[in-house]
This record gives C-alpha cells, structure tokens and sequence, in this order.
C-alpha cells in the first residue's frame, strides 16, 4: 500500500506577507499571528527580517521564545550582519536569499557567479557552524540559467538543509514549474516552491511544484505579499488536501478564522469573491442555486464550507426566490407555511425592487421588509435619541450617545483612535451587561453613494452572536452617525430573533 504523502508548509506572512504596500505589523500583533499560524499546524514561522530593525528583532525573538511547535525561521542576505542579527534573535532556522539570475547577480550584486556561489556557501557554513537549520531561497530562479542552478544547488546541498526555487516575479508556469521541480528533486535535494501571484499562477505553479517533488511549499494568508502578492494558504493548502489527496498538516477548520485574524490585524480586507475566505465564497443569491442548495448542498458547492471553519450563507437581491425567503422566514421564527403565497410573492417583489436599483439588501433590510408586508409590529430595543462627537489634532476622539435602551434612556460615552470608533465603542458599552455582551462586530465597510465633501455615504456592517451573523446598513452624509445606525439597525434585528 502506498504511504500517504505530507508536503511542508512554510507561512512567510510575517515576512513577504508584511511586505505588502501600506502594511506593518506590530510585534504584538506578529506574535498574535505566529500563535495562529502554529495553533493551524504550519512547519514553519518566517517571522521576519531581523536585519530591518530593532522592533522586528524584537518580534522575531519574542515568537522564537513563545514555545511554537512551529520551527521559527528569519529571512538575511548572504551580509555577516544580516546573519548575525538572525541568530541573535535565537530562531531555528535562517532562509538566506542567494539571487541567482544573472540580471540580478550582475546588476544587483555586480559581482560574477563563482563570487555568488563562494559567498553562498560561506553564508550557508556560517549559520550552519550556529547549530542552525538554513534554508536557501534561490531569487529568481525562474528565469536563471538552469544549468548554473543546478550546480549551485549541488554545491548547497552538503550544508543547507533546504533549496528553495523561487518565482519571484511570478513568471513561471506549471508546465515549467513540472519541469524544474522534476529533475531537481531527482538529484536528492529538500526542495522548497516559492511563488509570486504576478500572472495569478501562484498556486497552480505551487501545485505543480508539489505534484513534482517540493516537500516544502512557502505560503501568505490570504495571499499577501510583494505586487500582487504571495501563493495564498488557505488555496494551496485546501487544493492539495481535497483535490490530490496530499497531506499538510494544516487543521483546515481553523483557516477562515486564520485568515479574519490575519486580515484584521493587517487592516486589509480580501475580495467578496476570493477564493474560499472571502465573504461570497459560500453565499449563495440565485434562485436556482438557492433551491438547489437547500435540496444537496453537493450541487453548488465544492465542499461542506464546515470544512475550513466556514458557513454557508444565502443573500438577498434581484435573483432572490421562494426557497430563499422560507428559509430565512423559519430562521426568523415566522413558519413558512403559515404565510400566504401572495405574502411570500410581495416580500419577492419588494427585493428585487431593492436589487433593481442597485442597492445592497442587508439582512436587515430582508428583516424590515418581512414585517412591513406581514404587519409585525417590533419594538426597538435600541433607539438612538442624540450623538455628539469631539475630534481634533490635540484631542482624543470622544463620542457621546443618548440612547434608549429597552425603555431605559441612558447616557454614555467612550473614546477611541477616531470619532467611528469612539461612537462604536460607546454604543459597545451601552449595551454591555444587559444581555448583548456576546456581539461581535465581524466586518465594517463604507461607500459614497453621491460625490463631493457632502456626499451621502452607506455603511454596511456585519454583526454576529453564536453562530448567528446578520449584515446591515446606515445612510447619512455624516459618517459616524451612519456607522452607528448601522450598527444599531444589526444588533435590533441580531438580537431580535
């Protein structure tokens, strides 16, 4: 019987990840990440470049002492001091970039390739004399000369303990990643695959590179990195286990709350429709698709979402249908078949109109109108009465709210790193300890929906308790008092049913 087959994985968010334009993590925030990425099961933390400052030497020492299983690695150049910096930070393993096309090593370094290939070896010894694991990440070898590729890497071999090919500008294919990976891997290296999304190939060419011979795959959450970024995790990692049949042993229950915590702490959101974490990856709108779900779930979707963490969730607009609205009435507690078809006709109706116009039709909105059609009177346990914000350059934010909350009118204010924060942060504790401690504000976004200093602008927030998640939106030309309907409209209907 042939052994199942387990390919490494090797997370660089904290590295190639925070190279991201406009990202920098904190290193409490890094460490946050590296508990994660260990707690899922990666091989291998790249926590950082330790050569790139005080805080991230910082960083990268605090995560290489917090007891990860993960091995903790730092990214040098073939420099002493970037060497040195590494192994101050007392992590496992050191992965040296060596540039290996000539472009790079004639124009970047100036030197010729013997020079390169002494100092890599050099680099490689030094660490190695450290009792310390090093890889080597071969810069862009896509587009070097094979053959002095693979002389380099037989050079390596003796003292580094793995051998990255890197498509570093993403130019590779997996024809080509076939190729490469197929007679490296026959020469008895430890070969590791890092690939750029560049073409958007990075993970067919990081499959590819698998399927071929890599033991060891370098991976972003949610596919930060460099340009267009990094080959995602959550992608390769599902797409090896579910399609080939190859072990990584990453926990796949874990990824989606993985890749929240990760795009979170990075202030980057992921497309709607990003593969398999972004927020339309198991929402489902279309009629047909709707009825086909409700009848097997095998229909319209790859996989149980349950699988990477995930729930599947069906969205109201222009191609909503009957199935969809007796769903959702029985999940407001309202059984569909005491409704009238001309009821559930109306309720239809009334949401395509909303989706005609282009607009968003929160669940909120879906909530609203079902009771508009069916005459429920609903009263709202939360009633905003009055909003005042302070802000300025030597000020604090601070946010005061007048609120009623079921009967009772209380006053309360808070502050926080702007005026939407400090007035969400006032509404959070208006509402602590009285029966809504368990909200959870999962996602916030904002449009303009005209133009100009006074443009009307729409909120729309995603709130959930339990398992239950429910979206909802603000109009105003004033940004905080948008934020906070919004707010107060999710959590109305959140805790309503």
């Amino acid at each position: 019987m042939e052994r199942e087959r387990r390919v490494g994985v090797l997370d660089t968010t904290l590295r190639d990840g925070e190279q991201t334009p406009g990202i920098s993590f904190t290193p409490e925030a890094k460490l946050k990440i590296a508990l994660q990425l260990d707690e899922i099961g990666v091989d291998i933390v790249e926590a950082g470049t330790a050569i790139v400052s005080e805080g991230e030497r910082k960083a990268i020492k605090e995560i290489a002492n917090a007891g990860l299983k993960a091995k903790v690695c730092s990214f040098a150049r073939m420099l002493r001091e970037d060497l040195d910096a590494a192994l101050d930070c007392d992590v496992d393993a050191v992965n040296i970039v060596v540039p290996v096309s000539d472009a790079h090593i004639q124009k970047k370094l100036r030197i010729d390739r013997e020079t390169l290939r002494e100092r890599a070896i050099e680099a490689a010894e030094y660490v190695k004399k450290h009792g310390v694991e090093v890889e080597i990440s071969a810069e862009d070898a896509s587009r070097a000369d094979f053959s002095f590729l693979k002389s380099l890497f037989q050079d390596l071999a003796s003292v580094a303990d793995r051998l990255c090919v890197c498509d570093t500008v993403g130019v590779l294919t997996p024809e080509r990643a076939k190729e490469i990976f197929s007679e490296l891997s026959g020469m008895g290296f430890t070969l590791s695959a890092h690939c750029h999304n560049d073409f958007g190939m990075a993970t067919a060419n990081s499959i590819a590179a698998v399927l071929s011979g890599a033991e060891y795959v370098h991976v972003t959450v949610n596919g930060m990195g460099e340009r267009a970024g990094n080959a995602p995790l959550e992608e390769v990692v599902v797409a090896l286990e579910l399609l080939y049949g190859i072990k990584t042993g990453i926990k796949k229950e874990k990824i989606y709350e993985t890749s929240r915590l990760v795009r979170n702490l990075a202030k980057m959101p992921v497309a709607p429709n990003k593969a398999l974490v972004g927020d339309n990856a198991f929402t489902h709108e279309s009629g047909m698709h709707v009825h086909g779900t409700l009848a097997d779930e095998r229909l319209y979707e790859p996989f149980d979402p349950k699988i990477i963490g995930r729930t599947r969730r069906f969205a109201f607009g222009k191609h909503t249908g009957k199935a969809s609205v007796k769903m959702a009435l029985e999940e407001m507690g309202i059984p569909a078949e005491n409704v009238s078809e001309s009821h559930i006709r109306s309720i239809i109706e009334r949401v395509k109109e909303l989706g005609d116009k282009g607009k968003l039709v929160t669940d909120a909105d879906f909530q609203a109108i079902v009771e508009d059609v069916l005459q429920i009177e609903r009263e709202e346990r939360i009633k905003l009465l009055d909003l005042s914000v302070v802000s300025g350059k030597s000020v604090q934010p601070t946010a005061s709210l007048r609120l009623s909350v079921n009967g009772d009118e209380i006053v309360v204010a808070d502050v926080g790193v702007g005026p939407v924060d400090a007035a969400i942060n006032a509404l959070r504790k208006a509402i602590s300890g009285r029966g809504m401690n368990d909200l959870r504000l999962e996602e916030y976004h904002v449009d303009a929906i005209t133009g100009g200093t006074d443009a009307l602008v729409n909120v729309v927030v995603r709130v959930s308790r339990g398992d239950k998640t429910i979206t909802a939106s603000g109009v105003s030309e004033d940004i905080v008092l948008a934020s906070v309907q919004a707010m107060i409209n999710g959590i109305n209907r959140l805790y309503r049913y």
